[in-house]
């Protein structure tokens, strides 16, 4: 049987959405290409029309995987009222449900270790997501210089992912919530003394 073009499209983009949600949950090591294929609907062998090896799917799967939380937090940014984006996107990275919910959520507390184990291509291309994740934080740091908001940037998404990941190791108990209300306190607490930065106007509604 023949498919459409974008019955084939959507088939692929159900399977690398399918293996994020393992590789955050389980590494790389628990995404196995004949569950997946079957999961999709599929034979085994189909896998090669969507893929050039399982390496592809990994590498696939772990940019979709930082492209969600990316996209999560632009959206935030724009419906945020004016001067609280940052604190937005902190306030909803930073939440029990985000810990609790690590298949569907941000993929760096727990890939740090498997893209070091991964291949050069996607190494690259987990450093681009990186930078573009940075740079999103970046657009809303309350700083003038747009090299001091990269530097607060940087450490701001360092503390976030190193919160998610200790309040992800302690439970679900006060300790955990005592680890995230620490973590929000930390990237937040320079923001009311920082000088405004100017931002460009948000677009009118119904303009892209």
């Amino acid at each position: 049987m023949r498919y459409s073009k974008d019955h084939k499209a959507e088939t692929h983009e159900r399977i690398v959405k399918n293996a994020s949600v393992r590789l955050r949950e389980g590494g790389a090591a628990s995404i196995g290409v004949a569950d997946l294929m079957k999961e999709a609907g599929l034979t085994h062998g189909g896998f090669y029309a969507h893929f050039a090896s399982r390496d592809a799917l990994i590498g696939e799967a772990f940019a979709h995987a930082m492209e969600q939380t990316a996209k999560r937090w632009r959206k935030r940014a724009e419906q945020a009222p004016e001067g609280k984006e940052l604190a937005s996107i902190v306030a909803g990275y930073l939440t029990a449900e985000h810990r609790d919910d690590v298949g569907n959520g941000c993929a760096l507390p727990s890939l740090g270790a498997e893209v070091l184990r991964a291949n050069p291509k996607t190494r690259k291309a987990v450093a681009a997501k990186l930078e573009e994740m940075i740079d999103i934080i970046s657009e809303q740091m309350p700083v003038q210089a747009a090299k001091a908001a990269r530097r607060e940037a940087i450490a701001s998404l360092a503390t976030m992912m190193g919160t998610l990941m200790l309040a992800r190791m302690a439970g679900a108990g006060d300790f955990s919530e005592e680890i995230l209300a620490a973590g929000r306190h930390s990237v937040l607490q320079g923001e009311a003394s920082a000088k405004p930065r100017t931002k460009k106007s948000k677009p009118a509604a119904g303009r892209t």
